[in-house]
C-alpha cells in the first residue's frame, strides 16, 4: 500500500501525481465511472437482472461503476447491508472510493483553498452578452435551408408577412428538454423564465415593416378553430411564415425529449392540417421547423416556397431564423439526419445497406425528402480539381490518402460551403452501408475567394467487423466520394486498398484530418 504526506493538510503536487499514477497502474484507468439517473436501481426494476437493491449495487460495483446518480439509493443502505452480510466484496467499495478520491485530489477539489467560483470572482454570470452572442452564432450555423423554390428567400424588408403557427410566438420553442427553463422551470408554471428568449414573431417584427400573427393551433391539441383565421391572415400578406414543430419536455410532458416517443414522424396534433390549408391559400409559404426530430412533410416541400429546419436552436435561435429569412447571412447548416418523405419511412439513417434503398424487391420507396448532409445557401460555389494528392490509385491497408478539391465562391456574398467526403466499399465479406461519412470541411469565403481543401484519410476508417467478429481492414476496390450531401456526389475517386487483411484494435485512427489553404491564381481562374 502506498502512503503520502500532507503539507498543512493539503496534498502536494507530488502527492497528487503519485495518487494519479497509483490509479492508472493498479486499475488501468484514470477517472471515475458514474451511473445515469437511477440506472443502478433499474438493474432490479426494469432490466430484472438483480433481485434487490443490494444485488444491483454489487453488479454495478463489479462492472466498474464508482458513483451513483442523481442521489444515494442502492449505494446507501443496500450497499452497507451487502458489505455487512458478505454479499458485496468490500474490495469493490475500496476500488470505487480510490478512484473517486484520487480524481478529486487530482483536480484540486479537496484543496484547502478550493472554491466553486473562479479566483477573484464574486458571482458566476450564466447569461452574459458573450454567451448570448455565442448562442446566436451557433444557431446561425446550425439552421439548415432545405429548399428555396424560385429564390423566394431572402425576403425584402418591405415584405408583408403573416407569421402563423403554434411555435411562432413561443420562446420555449427554442429550447430542448434538458435546458433549465424546460427541465426545472416546467415544474413551476407561472414563474418567469429568467432569461430573455425572443420569439420568431418578435424578431420578424423588428426586421420587417408589416408583420401580423395568428397562432393557428397548438402543438399537439385537436383544436382547428384557428386554421381559418390563419388562412385569412396569409391571404392578406405577401408571404406566410409558418412555424411548426415540437414542445420539448420529459417523460410525456412534451412531444419531444427524453421519454417522449412518437409512433411515426408525422407532425404532432393538427399541424399538418394547418400547413395544408396555408399551402392552399395561394400565398407563398415559408415553413420553419423547430423540432427535436425530423418530421415528414409529405408533398409540402414541393409546394412550399422554402423550408427551414432548426433543431431547438437555443436562446437566440429566433434571431437567427429572422436573420436567415431577411438575408443577413447565407445559411450553411447541413442535415445531421435524413428528413423522411413519409411518416413511416424506414430506414431512418443514411447508413443503410443496398436493400435499404429503393429496389425491385419492395413496392415501398424509402428515399428521403432531404438526404443526410443536405443544405443550401444564398451564394453559389464551384468545386474543381478533385484528385488524390499524389495521384495514387493504391492505398496501403496501413497507410493514408489525401483527397483535394478547390472551392470557389462564385456568388455575390460572403458565405460558407461544406465539402463532405464519403467512403463507398462496393464489395466486402459482409454487407456494408452503401456509403459512410469519413470527413468534411466547412469553409467561409468572400465572393471570388478560393481555397484548396485537403482531407487525409487513414485506412483505419475503412475497418469493419468481418465474418469472424473481429475488426478488419480488407484489401479491395473502394471509392472516396467528394459530395455536397449523401445523395449529391460531385466526384468519386477510385482507389485500391492493397496488402493483406489487417486486424485493427482500440488504438486505430478514428478520424480524418483536414487542412485548408489559399488556392493559387491559376486554380482560381480555372474555377471561374
Amino acid at each position: 500500500m502506498h502512503s503520502y504526506t500532507e503539507i498543512d493538510g493539503v496534498p502536494s503536487a507530488a502527492d497528487k501525481a503519485l495518487l494519479t499514477g497509483i490509479l492508472r497502474d493498479r486499475l488501468g484507468f484514470e477517472g471515475t465511472v458514474v451511473a445515469d439517473y437511477f440506472g443502478i436501481r433499474f438493474l432490479e426494476r426494469l432490466h430484472r437482472v438483480a433481485e434487490d437493491g443490494t444485488a444491483a449495487a454489487g453488479l454495478a460495483l463489479g462492472a466498474g461503476v464508482d458513483v451513483e446518480l442523481p442521489t444515494v439509493d442502492t449505494f446507501g443502505l443496500p450497499l452497507l447491508e451487502g458489505v455487512e452480510n458478505g454479499r458485496i466484496d468490500v474490495d469493490l467499495v475500496d476500488r470505487a472510493a480510490l478512484r473517486v478520491l484520487t480524481q478529486k485530489i487530482s483536480i484540486g477539489l479537496l484543496d484547502e483553498d478550493w472554491a466553486p467560483l473562479p479566483s477573484g470572482a464574486e458571482s458566476l454570470e450564466l447569461d452574459s452578452a458573450e454567451g448570448r452572442d455565442l448562442t446566436e452564432q451557433i444557431a446561425r450555423e446550425s439552421l439548415v435551408l432545405l429548399s428555396n423554390i424560385g429564390g423566394v428567400l431572402p425576403l425584402a424588408s418591405g415584405t408583408r408577412i403573416a407569421v402563423v403557427g403554434p411555435l411562432a410566438h413561443d420562446p420555449m420553442a427554442m429550447l430542448g428538454c434538458y435546458s433549465f427553463p424546460v427541465h426545472v422551470g416546467g415544474k413551476h408554471p407561472g414563474k418567469e423564465i429568467g432569461i430573455d428568449i425572443p420569439t420568431v414573431f418578435e424578431e420578424l417584427q423588428a426586421g420587417f415593416s408589416t408583420v401580423t400573427y395568428v397562432q393557428g393551433c397548438t402543438v399537439d391539441g385537436p383544436g382547428r378553430d384557428g386554421i381559418d383565421d390563419s388562412v385569412a391572415a396569409a391571404r392578406d400578406a405577401d408571404v406566410c411564415v409558418v412555424v411548426l414543430g415540437d414542445r420539448a419536455g420529459l417523460f410525456g410532458r412534451g412531444t419531444s425529449g427524453e421519454g417522449c416517443d412518437a409512433g411515426d414522424l408525422g407532425l404532432p396534433g393538427v399541424q399538418a392540417d394547418l400547413l395544408a390549408a396555408l399551402l392552399d391559400s395561394g400565398t407563398p409559404v415559408v415553413v420553419v421547423l423547430l423540432a427535436g426530430r425530423p418530421y415528414a412533410l409529405g408533398d409540402a416541400p414541393s409546394r412550399a416556397a422554402a423550408v427551414v429546419q432548426g433543431f431547438f436552436p437555443g436562446q437566440r435561435g429566433a434571431r437567427a431564423v429572422a436573420d436567415l429569412i431577411g438575408g443577413k447571412f447565407s445559411p450553411s447548416g447541413r442535415l445531421p439526419v435524413s428528413i423522411p418523405r413519409n411518416p413511416g419511412s424506414q430506414p431512418g439513417t443514411y447508413l443503410t445497406v443496398p436493400l435499404g434503398a429503393k429496389s425491385g424487391v419492395s413496392d415501398l420507396d424509402p428515399t428521403p425528402a432531404f438526404a443526410f448532409g443536405h443544405g443550401i445557401g444564398y451564394s453559389s460555389f464551384e468545386w474543381s480539381g478533385v484528385r488524390e494528392l499524389h495521384d495514387r490509385s493504391h492505398w496501403d491497408v496501413d497507410g493514408e490518402v489525401t483527397i483535394e478539391v478547390t472551392v470557389t465562391n462564385t456568388g455575390g456574398m460572403r458565405a460558407a460551403d461544406v465539402v463532405e467526403l464519403y467512403l463507398h466499399d462496393p464489395v466486402a465479406q459482409v454487407t456494408r452501408p452503401v456509403q459512410r461519412l469519413v470527413g468534411f470541411a466547412r469553409v467561409e469565403l468572400d465572393p471570388k475567394e478560393s481555397v484548396r481543401v485537403a482531407m487525409t484519410v487513414p485506412a483505419d476508417l475503412t475497418a469493419f467487423t468481418g465474418l469472424d467478429g473481429g475488426l478488419i481492414i480488407e484489401p479491395g476496390a473502394v471509392e472516396l466520394r467528394v459530395a455536397r450531401s449523401s445523395d449529391d456526389v460531385h466526384t468519386a475517386v477510385g482507389l485500391q486498398l492493397v496488402g493483406s487483411i489487417r486486424p485493427v484494435g482500440a488504438d486505430r485512427a478514428l478520424a480524418s484530418t483536414t487542412t485548408v489553404t489559399a488556392s493559387s491564381l491559376p486554380e482560381l481562374e480555372a474555377a471561374l
